[in-house]
């Protein structure tokens, strides 16, 4: 833990007490949670060597960072931040000291949950939620990727990955033209699609679209489209069904973005995935391995990058969650369908980009 001197805690006091002379006799009045009076508060225990209270009040603090921060206060905020990571990085072998005994008698049992609860504790990792473009179904769980087990259809598609494989090889034989620009925009498109805006270096190929079969597609790749035959489709009016060839080129990032519905979760069975390739779903990252499909739900911001200089390609389809009963996706269906019936062909309601 870093422990100040006392010359160190008067000189930051000073610090803070230059951009307000009579900040000494103001703490008394002031509101539990100012900023300034936090500081100084830490910086007091900190003096007295109460380093873990000192962090706390730190950690409080940086949480309530004013919109304008006083360039003058930028040493003590460092500071605070040294503190607290310090004391991080203490409460973290503390806390394993407790869990390892645990975690050695539970050795076969899953403890994802509670792992992750202590990172997040420890500002290890970042908390996402489901942000959906369009539709939100309430008491879902907000997970990341899914587990496989779920989702034992999956078997069939990866047992046919070869053959998935060497049909879109014959696919991408044609040349570019034979894929079209994943994000294909009439208009100005928003900021974070523009490099990627009517490219083909996120180019996809499409064997259902929107929720129909693109018959001349599925033609071209037989083996592919009873490998699919397995598959439950997601019904959602104007999304799904959808499976896709997706091929990320060479120096190319999908920047982070969010889907339209968490009803339903997004499949990726790789194909060619060369090094230097990622995916981060909130705050897991993983790694792509051909023919070894994982599901996840895109309505948590999520972003994918080839830094390769060869293309990336993966199927993509959607699936319904596994937590919706049959009555509830019946449901979820006539919604959507509901939504496109009234609106209609208007653009203003168009749900996004998906990923």
């Amino acid at each position: 833990m870093l422990a100040l001197g006392k010359s160190a805690v008067l000189g930051l006091l000073n610090v803070i007490d230059s951009e307000d002379l009579r900040i000494r006799q103001l703490v008394e009045a002031m509101e539990p949670g100012d900023f300034r009076a936090m500081l100084q508060t830490a910086l007091h225990h900190e003096g007295l060597g109460e380093t873990r209270a000192a962090a706390a009040t730190y950690r409080t603090a940086m949480q309530a960072i004013p919109k304008f921060l006083s360039p003058a206060l930028r040493p003590v905020l460092d500071h605070a931040k040294a503190v607290v990571d310090a004391n991080d990085g203490e409460l973290a072998r503390f806390l394993d000291e407790r869990l390892d005994p645990i975690r050695a008698r539970h050795a076969d049992a899953p403890l994802d949950r509670v792992e992750q609860s202590r990172d997040i504790l420890l500002r290890r990792r970042r908390v996402f939620r489901p942000q959906p473009s369009f539709m939100y179904v309430p008491q879902l769980p907000a997970i990341e990727f899914y587990d496989r087990d779920l989702f034992p259809w999956l078997d069939t598609l990866e047992a046919a990955t070869a053959d998935i494989q060497a049909e879109l090889t014959q696919v991408l034989a044609g040349g570019p033209e034979a894929l079209e620009p994943y994000i294909a925009i009439d208009g100005t498109p928003q900021p974070r699609w523009r490099e990627l805006a009517n490219s083909r270096r996120w180019g996809v190929f499409y064997l259902w679209r929107a929720g129909a079969p693109v018959a001349e597609n599925l033609a071209r790749c037989p083996k592919t489209a009873r490998a699919l035959e397995s598959w439950p489709q997601c019904r959602l009016e104007g999304t799904g069904p959808t499976a896709v060839f997706s091929i990320l080129d060479s120096r190319t990032r999908i920047p982070p973005h969010v889907g339209v519905n968490n009803a339903r979760l997004i499949v990726h069975v790789p194909l060619v995935v060369p090094p230097g390739c990622g995916f981060r779903v909130g705050a897991e990252q993983r790694s792509w391995e051909p023919g070894k499909a994982f599901v996840f739900d895109d309505t948590i911001e999520h972003e994918a990058w080839n830094d390769s200089d060869q293309p990336r390609a993966v199927l993509i389809l959607d699936c319904w969650n596994p937590f919706l009963s049959a009555a509830e996706r019946e449901m979820v269906t006539e919604l959507t369908a509901g939504v496109s019936d009234y609106y209609g062909d208007l653009p203003g309601y168009a749900r996004g980009a998906e990923g």
